[in-house]
């Protein structure tokens, strides 16, 4: 049933240095497998994490990754990239490096680059480094250009509360 071949008996040739060559052949190759890593890559992006149509959320979301809304949000949203898509509402402050509004926000927009489609309906202050108006937009609000808009505690944040007098609660 079984037959014993040449390849499996020890001989001579593999006594000779046969084998041993072979093997200081390969040593190099396995420790440099470990350095080659196609698949992970450091510079791969994931892809934008997506809140359907069909998601109502109440309360705060942070990410440093990008976020695309299609639902309802009640709440502040921080991001890298934001985009509000066309049947999302968000009330609440955004903050974002960019931001892409083609839907409605009722609040505070603060971005690096703002953009506002011709689908999209802002009510609120925009704060903001370099900003887009598509013809048809609307909007109700301030605009007002930032160095730094991402900082919360600018001076004359427009949206904010006036100084009161001393002595008023």
């Amino acid at each position: 049933m079984f037959s014993k071949s040449k390849i499996n008996e020890p001989g001579p040739k593999a006594e000779e240095g046969g084998a041993p060559v072979a093997q200081e052949a390969k040593k190099p190759i396995m420790p440099s497998q470990p350095d080659y890593k196609p698949a992970a890559s450091p510079k791969a992006k994931p892809p934008a994490s997506v809140l359907s149509a069909d998601l109502h959320v109440v309360g705060n979301m942070k990410t440093t990754g990008d976020v695309q809304v299609e639902g309802t949000i009640e709440g502040d949203i921080r991001a890298h990239l934001l985009t509000i898509g066309e049947s999302a509402t968000i009330k609440g402050e955004c903050i974002a490096d960019d931001v892409v509004i083609n839907g409605r926000i009722v609040g505070r927009v603060r971005g690096l680059k703002v953009r506002l489609t011709a689908t999209a309906r802002v009510e609120g202050d925009i704060i903001h480094k370099t900003i887009a108006i598509e013809s048809g937009a609307h909007f109700e609000g301030s605009v007002q250009r930032q160095d730094d808009p991402l900082n919360g505690k600018a001076k004359n944040a427009p949206g904010g509360q006036p100084p009161r007098p001393a002595g008023q609660a």
